[in-house]
């Protein structure tokens, strides 16, 4: 397993390179053009220059996260068609600088959801944590406005401005859609891509909904067992495959984390691995906060997870995943640079102690 860290680029990350290079073990990073638009494509002239910058700080690109889908793909519109071949110039692009691994979600509207992006636990860091309560409570469109104070002038992942405008409008033409007929516009999106992908070897990582169940009515699909098994029968090809969140599929206590990694031996392309503390025991709409790594201070066996993308002979890259703010570190909320690196250290002692078959 290669252990790498997310960077989100020079203009918007307040991590750089050059702190990301000194943590132990740490040889590449997950990176992406932050300022793309969905369905914009991405120049090989562009991509080139993230790899010249990378490359000079001693490090590599081991993948990208994301470029992300166009929500017409995901609604199956008749636009898709120029939007899916905008994504292949990107992945043409992509493969001719010799980057061979994308992770992409397919979820409407929202890429994640959290209710609190600065959550104070016991110990004064701060985590993002998410109540079923408040999701319950608020009206869709005002979402955004509910965690905007929270994200210390950063742009956060899936909630760029540019298409919080547009969430009312997306909500509107959701309405009639299914989880079937979500799963029907996946397939045909992977099934345009694939050619592509297997001329430049590039594996496509869905990574799954977060949390593992509809949100405000939206249909969710990539979230248990079954539903991953689904896409990976309908589009039968190695590079169709998945990015393993631990901490996404986590959400649904009824997923079993080490089972299903068994299951999708030789289709993990990523892993993401992080550590949920649950606040209740209801399996249907549970209420969560993130959690140091280390297994005693969360919900997941974390050296079982890793055993088992050791056990099916995972090698790809690995990552930390949505560390706490600490030490009084201000940036994107959960992607400070201080828990992720010792989160790195720590998954990295884990992948050591397998090897050598040391479970303490």
């Amino acid at each position: 397993m290669e252990m790498t860290l997310r960077w989100y680029g020079s203009k918007f990350d307040t991590v750089t390179l050059q702190q990301i290079r000194q943590i132990p073990g740490v040889t590449g990073v997950i990176t992406t053009l932050y300022d793309t638009q969905p369905g914009e494509v991405w120049s090989q002239e562009r991509i080139h220059a993230l790899k010249e910058e990378v490359e000079a700080a001693g490090l590599r690109i081991s993948g990208i996260e994301s470029v992300n889908i166009h929500e017409d793909i995901k609604l199956g519109k008749p636009s898709r068609e120029q939007l899916i071949a905008n994504y292949i110039e990107t992945l043409e692009n992509l493969g001719k600088e010799d980057i061979h691994m994308v992770c992409y979600n397919f979820m409407p509207v929202f890429d994640w959801t959290r209710t609190e992006l600065a959550r104070v636990l016991p110990d004064g860091s701060t985590a993002l944590a998410y109540t079923q309560k408040a999701v319950d409570e608020l009206i869709p469109e005002k979402m955004f406005e509910s965690i905007a104070g929270d994200m210390n002038g950063t742009v956060m992942p899936g909630w760029e401005p540019e298409r919080m405008e547009h969430v009312k409008e997306l909500f509107e033409e959701y309405k009639d859609v299914t989880a079937d007929d979500l799963f029907d516009n996946l397939k045909y999106f992977l099934e345009k891509i694939m050619p592509v992908c297997n001329k430049y070897d590039i594996k496509m990582a869905i990574h799954p909904d977060d949390p593992a169940w509809p949100v405000f009515g939206l249909p969710r699909i990539i979230t248990c067992k079954e539903n991953i098994l689904r896409m990976m029968k309908m589009v039968d090809d190695p590079h169709n495959g998945v990015t393993f969140c631990a901490g996404s599929y986590g959400t649904n206590l009824k997923n079993d984390l080490p089972d299903m990694i068994r299951s999708l031996k030789g289709r993990v392309h990523f892993a993401h691995v992080r550590n949920l503390k649950f606040l209740d025991p209801n399996p249907e709409t549970l209420n969560f906060e993130e959690a140091p790594h280390l297994s005693r201070c969360g919900s997941f066996d974390l050296y079982e997870i890793v055993k088992a993308l050791h056990d099916i002979g995972f090698e790809g890259p690995i990552r930390p995943d949505h560390g706490r703010m600490i030490w009084g570190e201000v940036g994107m909320p959960g992607y400070g640079l201080y828990d992720r690196a010792l989160g790195a250290c720590y998954i990295n002692g884990l992948i050591e102690a397998i090897e050598k078959n040391d479970r303490k």
